[in-house]
């Protein structure tokens, strides 16, 4: 059997460096995937990640890309295109995975690993959201994905109660301010 696994990368403390672990949520909350697939919110685990590796036949990342292009584009790009973009990385978590993914390709693991990538607007200011152009364009990289899934094999069907990003997004912050009020 194909095991796949979507994992949402990046820290939601910095904006758009969050939108991975947003679009993972925003999928388990909002669909149904046959076979089910396993969804993971990646965070910034780097280094942990090469148990998934190890474990599923097919992993999807989804995270930011530091490359120089326009804020918004997206790229569904295999791992070893990533190991090719050279010291563009501008995260802790981008060096950690890319330096995760450098070790899977010298070890016999098992997962055909890729990467969903969108380019980040702003990944310095602190704060659990997503700036306009990513809010913008969110809806884009969610069906990019649905369209990689559906190309595996995987049949996609929409729940009946949708959540919206921002639904998303605060069901992230609602621990902080509850800890803070």
């Amino acid at each position: 059997m194909n095991t796949i696994a979507v994992i949402g990368v990046g820290n939601i403390l910095f904006t758009d460096d969050g939108i991975g672990v947003y679009a993972a949520k925003y999928l388990e909350t909002n669909y149904g995937f046959e076979p089910p697939i396993e969804i993971i919110d990646g965070g910034t685990l780097g280094f942990n990640l090469m148990q998934y590796f190890t474990h599923y036949d097919h992993v999807i990342l989804l995270d930011t890309l530091s490359i120089d292009e326009k804020a918004g584009s997206i790229y569904h790009l295999p791992s070893d295109a990533l190991l090719g973009l050279g010291d563009t990385r501008k995260t802790v978590h981008e060096v950690e995975v890319t330096q995760m993914i450098e070790l899977a390709s010298l070890m016999d693991v098992r997962a055909l690993i890729s990467v969903l990538g969108i380019i980040p607007s702003d990944i310095q200011t602190v704060a659990m959201d997503l700036s306009p152009i990513l809010k913008k364009r969110f809806d884009t990289f969610i069906q990019s994905l649905l369209a990689i899934l559906e190309e595996v094999g995987v049949t996609v069907t929409v729940n009946e109660q949708l959540f919206e990003l921002n639904e998303v997004i605060e069901s992230y912050r609602d621990p902080y301010t509850r800890a803070q009020g």
